[in-house]
């Protein structure tokens, strides 16, 4: 029984033992939490107080900094560190951070930059000089260390305003270099000099001129100086008719020489010789020597069909007798002269005209090609290689741009149809696109050229004979003039003379004053290039210039270019500054062609953003001298 005794109180004291271990370990693993727990809500409370000090100084620095920059932009344009005080009037910007009662503020200004969207972008963008990034940040070391922060972005909106350029008498006040002002809609710069009228406002205000006999004039060309004409519709006038034009304003034109004996059908003149299509079976081309006014060689087509059209370019002819383009030789301009090279077309050929390697003849009598493109590299090898399908009546005349990338193709008239197309011939294989159209409205037309000014000149029988066509945006053609010529007009030319004057001739079937000459618009010969330079833009005090705004029109073969320029004043005025114009990467090579950032530029070295002295510049350019660009308005949009 003892040792029964014995062995029970063993059991029991190792009993009490382990049950103390697993209580000393209980008391190690839950001493930390608790004592943690016990300091954390100790200093939870204070902690939570810091946090809800920190967003009320971030509250009230936020709005401090609205106040500053309402005060004055200049106020915070500068990136840095800073802090806000209050003097007991305003608040305002202090350098670095501040401390008070153990809590550090901090208000770190830097630039925004921004990409060709105006989208903010955190880098590789201009720098938009009337936004900042702020960043508010609050911090704190007891009873432990914290922080947080606020960011913000603040923008010159509550003065924003603009310089507008619009009207004619805006530009006037800048300066030209083969540029001008014209005033087809309230105001625009150009290119070109010279001009004695308004395209879109024809007058028959030069007196006309009475040809040699009865009959009626139904061809026309010129150059600078002279004009040729001659009768085919019947055949009682003189086959061929030159005109010296004075180079006077306005210009007179007298009958300088005529032959007779042929009916002619279309006529071509440079200035030694002049070139008709004739009726007359053995001499479907007559050539004629301008100094002596005689015939002095031919060309006889094939075939007793008579000669149609007929152009002339270096020493190759090119003519159209009914279906057959031919070409000839006109290396020697006396005698029977020899064809090169002919082709089938699908229809008669109205109307030829050559630029570089290619000829453009108007057909009529096919109805799914009322153009076609010839390759002409090799006069002696002609090829079809393009061709135009208007869906018009039939083709009658033909003009294309000096840098073969328009024709302008004239059709007869039609009740359904549009008569005027506008073809893009800048690629010349299969069938070429139409850009546009117009419909003359009742005209039937008989010719077409194209004007300086982005203008096509139709002339024709019945409606509005007289047309002019504004095709500054050749997608929507529109008619901006014309005049009644009651008689009826047979053909329409035109001319650019180097004094800057332009003119279009015409061919009435008024008998007794078939030529006449209208005065064209201002820039009668186009300059390749030209730059307007705006006034000067004193603001008044240093601002910020944010934004470019131009509008322009740019047909093809034309650009349009601006840069700008602002400079701080000299001794306190802007007509002493130093312009050094920039495009929109702040340097010299670079342009705006569309709204962009002004850069923003503060080294106090050439060109300056902010600053008070304003100019821009504007750079025309063209590669057809009957096409400019147009410059129509321009806005500055700027923060004081």
């Amino acid at each position: 029984m003892a040792l029964l005794l014995k062995s029970t109180n063993t059991q029991s004291s190792g009993q009490s033992l382990i049950e103390l271990i697993i209580v000393m370990a209980l008391m190690a693993f839950l001493l930390p939490v608790l004592i943690g727990g016990l300091i954390s809500a100790r200093e939870g409370r204070p902690q939570q107080q810091n946090r809800e000090r920190a967003a009320q100084e971030i509250r009230t620095s936020t709005e401090a900094l609205r106040s500053i920059r309402e005060a004055s932009w200049n106020n915070i344009s500068i990136n840095g560190s800073y802090h806000v005080a209050h003097d007991g009037i305003a608040w305002r910007l202090e350098p670095s951070s501040i401390t008070v009662e153990g809590m550090t503020t901090q208000i770190v200004i830097s630039d925004v930059v921004r990409d060709g969207n105006n989208t903010i972008v955190p880098s590789g963008g201009a720098i938009d000089p009337s936004t900042k990034h702020i960043v508010v940040t609050v911090s704190w070391l007891t009873p432990s260390p914290a922080s947080t922060s606020s960011t913000l972005y603040l923008t010159r909106y509550l003065d924003n305003a603009t310089y507008i350029q619009t009207t004619e008498a805006d530009f006037n006040s800048g300066s030209h270099t083969n540029t001008i002002v014209i005033n087809e809609s309230d105001g625009e710069v150009t290119l070109g000099v010279g001009g004695g009228g308004n395209w879109c406002s024809p007058q028959l205000t030069i007196a006309a001129l009475n040809l040699p006999k009865n009959g009626e004039a139904n061809a026309l060309t010129a150059i600078e100086g002279k004009a040729f004409t001659g009768t085919g519709n019947n055949a009682s006038g003189v086959s061929y008719a030159q005109i010296a034009i004075s180079n006077a304003s306005p210009p007179v034109a007298t009958v300088q020489s005529t032959i007779d004996g042929y009916k002619t059908n279309d006529i071509f003149g440079d200035t030694s010789y002049g070139y008709i299509t004739t009726d007359t079976n053995s001499s479907e081309v007559v050539i004629i020597n301008l100094s002596t006014s005689t015939a002095v060689g031919t060309f006889n087509a094939s075939g007793s069909t008579n000669g149609d059209s007929i152009f002339v370019l270096g020493n190759v002819g090119y003519m159209t007798q009914g279906s057959t383009f031919r070409t000839f030789d006109l290396s020697s301009k006396t005698g029977s002269r020899s064809q090169l090279g002919a082709i089938s077309l699908s229809g008669s050929g109205k109307a030829i005209m050559i630029v570089g390697n290619y000829a453009y003849v108007a057909l009529t009598g096919d109805s799914t090609r009322e153009l076609v493109v010839i390759s002409v590299a090799n006069p002696s090898s002609l090829s079809i290689v393009a061709y135009a399908n208007v869906s018009g009546i039939n083709g009658e005349d033909v003009f294309v741009n000096e840098t073969g990338t328009r024709a302008y193709l004239a059709t007869r008239s039609s009740g359904s149809q549009p008569e005027v197309f506008i073809i893009n011939t800048s690629s010349p294989s299969g069938s070429l696109p139409v850009i546009s159209s117009y419909d003359t409205n009742g005209m039937d037309p008989q010719g077409v050229t194209v004007v300086p000014g982005n203008k096509i000149i139709v002339g024709g029988i019945s409606g509005e004979e007289y047309q002019v066509i504004n095709i500054s945006s050749e997608s929507t053609p529109t008619r901006c003039g014309g005049i009644e010529v009651d008689a009826g007009i047979n053909d329409v030319a035109s001319i650019l003379e180097s004094d800057g004057d332009a003119y279009s001739y015409i061919l009435t079937r008024n008998t007794s004053s078939e030529f006449q000459i209208i005065a064209g618009g201002p820039g009668g010969q186009y300059s390749s290039s030209g730059t307007y330079d705006s006034e000067t833009f004193d603001v008044g005090y240093s601002t910020a210039f944010n934004r470019f705004i131009p509008t322009h029109t740019s047909p093809a073969n034309t650009t349009t270019r601006y840069q700008v320029a602002v400079a701080d004043p000299v001794s306190g005025s802007c007509s002493g500054a130093t312009y050094t114009f920039v495009g929109p990467d702040a340097t010299a090579g670079s342009f705006y062609t569309t709204q962009a950032l002004i850069p923003f530029d503060n080294d106090n070295v050439g060109y300056e953003n902010p600053a008070r002295c304003f100019r821009y510049r504007a750079y025309l350019s063209t590669t057809d001298s009957s096409s400019t660009p147009f410059v129509e308005e321009v806005t500055v949009n700027y923060s004081p």
